[in-house]
């Protein structure tokens, strides 16, 4: 059974539907909010468990969060979308793209891998879902996950971007984080859905991201038949929070191609 999800739904034209991070909620995108609701309709849901959402009983699964996401776009009027996800957000969003195509009216992919989880990956997902049952704190996220969501350049010339970002860390909800990393644990690869996408994407992904990486985001260019990779200078896993002004003008760019060609 799908969550009705609390969404942020701000600016007139286009939709820009924007999937946030693990372990992060819908306020990750208060640049883009800002930045972008003067040229598109910008719609920012938390999803399941985080921010102002419910958890909801199902069992952990990246597809059910997307099924989340079309039943709020359906709430919302919105018959179709252009789709952005940044890390898990971009699970879901690719989630999105093979259960209904049919929103999707163009894709944007920001530090997230259309491969499953390699064996480490996948027992360090599960490992940490347990501590976090375990100790009820989201505390292993902070020693573990939260080094890694910025580049070094955040890290030295950023503090309040990265301070941002911890706080937001701590905020997670444990029971929300331990049920997306279960779900994260469990996806398959999505190179299959990308490869029959018929609509444009953008693939981003910044130049200092160690969770991702280029080869990564350059596999997924390749397997999407219309697409655009762009690397963000100077920025890490979260590049739409640590570089707002070149990832809002890069998305501002591609969303008014799609509205001019839609005329």
């Amino acid at each position: 059974m799908s969550v009705q999800l609390y969404a942020r739904d701000v600016g007139i034209g286009t939709p820009l539907v924007l999937l946030h991070a693990f372990p992060l909620s819908s306020a990750m995108w208060l640049e883009q909010r800002a930045g972008l609701a003067a040229r598109c309709r910008v719609i920012t849901p938390d999803l399941r468990g985080f921010g102002g959402s419910l958890l909801g009983a199902e069992e952990p699964s990246i597809d059910a969060m997307a099924d989340d996401v079309a039943a709020t776009l359906r709430g919302l009027g919105v018959t179709s979308a252009v789709v952005g996800g940044a890390s898990m957000g971009g699970y879901v969003a690719m989630a999105l793209c093979r259960r209904r195509p049919d929103l999707v009216r163009g894709l944007v992919l920001a530090g997230t891998r259309a491969s499953a989880d390699s064996g480490a990956v996948r027992e360090r997902r599960l490992r940490q879902a347990e501590r976090i049952d375990r100790e009820g704190t989201v505390q292993v996220l902070l020693d573990e996950v939260l080094p890694h969501l910025v580049g070094p350049t955040t890290l030295r010339q950023r503090p309040l971007v990265f301070g941002r970002v911890r706080g937001l860390v701590q905020s997670a909800p444990p029971s929300a984080a331990a049920w997306a990393q279960r779900a994260m644990a469990a996806r398959g690869p999505a190179f299959a859905t990308l490869r029959e996408l018929d609509v444009p994407a953008l693939v981003m992904v910044g130049a200092e991201d160690a969770l991702t990486g280029q080869d990564e985001a350059r596999a997924m260019a390749d397997a999407l038949p219309d697409a655009e990779l762009m690397v963000v200078p100077q920025a890490g896993h979260l590049c739409a929070v640590e570089r707002p002004d070149l990832f809002n003008e890069a998305v501002a760019e591609f969303t008014d191609a799609l509205a001019r060609t839609a005329r």
